[in-house]
């Protein structure tokens, strides 16, 4: 599946991908309004407005990114609705040929782990039947239970040509309250990503591993050292524009191929024309914000990687 990814994103070369990450507050009131008229003020209303959102931005930017990363969070909180939302949101995405990155941060053991592998990147059986519950490409995953909690994963994505995101070092302020802890002089994260590489030699396609990694871009100068532990590995780089991240930090998590990362954006791109800088666009045309926005970013990190 990485291969797919790297195809998408040299074809496009945007070496993107967009959160969808819908708070309500996010959404056109007149979005809301209709969702609300079609279904009242409740769940299903809430998941029908969020899901006629992502579906305006898929079709504003589909043709510009290589893929979408829904957050399961935003959709799990308005219940059973707001799960049918997300797996519409990540079948649409899925027809305009993007590839789905499902931020789902499962982490677990065993049977536990194996049944997240299966509902979220594999096929589970019903009766003579199999189906695949959401689909997605690639999903998020928390390292924290190790190789037990990963390997099922790694199973599932030999089986289906499906791959992972571990998550190594995140772009939020506490994360070193254990990722930086030091185990005989190194940092925690290291050792994580000497797993991920070790897990990654599992699961080759190509050039590059279907075990990619997280590692967030408000923290550059370990996103450099943890580049050249992981040469073979695809990072995912959270935190750009809205939480700090800056292109020109971000040069370092690329290979000399000009491959190996993808920087995700997400309020920042969905959420655009609540920003001066699109405000012209107005709520109706926030889909056309968004687009504009993913036009800005790919230009942003490209100019900073050719100025590398």
């Amino acid at each position: 599946m990485i291969k797919q990814l790297i195809q998408n994103i040299e074809k496009k070369d945007a070496p993107i991908v967009v959160g969808l990450d819908p708070m309500m507050n996010y959404v056109p009131a007149f979005i809301q309004k209709q969702a609300y008229e079609q279904y009242g003020e409740t769940l299903e209303g809430a998941a029908e407005a969020i899901w006629v959102y992502n579906k305006g931005i898929i079709d504003a930017t589909y043709d510009l990114i290589p893929a979408v990363k829904p957050q399961i969070a935003m959709y799990e909180q308005f219940g059973v609705p707001g799960l049918a939302a997300y797996q519409k949101t990540c079948a649409y995405a899925k027809q305009k040929g993007l590839v789905v990155i499902g931020d789902v941060k499962r982490g677990d053991i065993g049977s536990t782990s194996a049944a997240y592998a299966v509902g979220h990147l594999g096929m589970v059986t019903v009766g003579s039947k199999q189906y695949a519950p959401f689909d997605e490409d690639f999903a998020t995953v928390n390292p924290y239970l190790g190789t037990d909690g990963i390997k099922p994963f790694i199973d599932v994505c030999n089986e289906c040509n499906k791959g992972i995101f571990v998550l190594v070092k995140t772009s939020n302020p506490s994360s070193g309250e254990f990722q930086d802890q030091l185990i005989d002089g190194k940092p925690l994260y290291e050792y994580v990503a000497k797993k991920v590489v070790e897990w990654g030699e599992m699961t080759m396609d190509g050039d590059y591993s279907n075990v990619g990694c997280v590692v967030g871009a408000t923290y550059p100068e370990m996103g450099k050292v943890l580049r050249k532990l992981m040469p073979k590995t695809y990072i995912l780089v959270p935190g750009y524009g809205a939480q700090g991240g800056k292109a020109e930090d971000l040069v370092h998590y690329f290979n000399a191929d000009g491959l190996g990362a993808i920087v995700n954006s997400s309020r920042g791109i969905i959420a655009a024309y609540k920003q001066d800088k699109y405000a012209r666009f107005g709520e109706n045309g926030y889909a056309d914000a968004s687009r504009q926005a993913v036009v800005d970013m790919i230009a942003d990190i490209n100019g900073a990687r050719a100025k590398a």
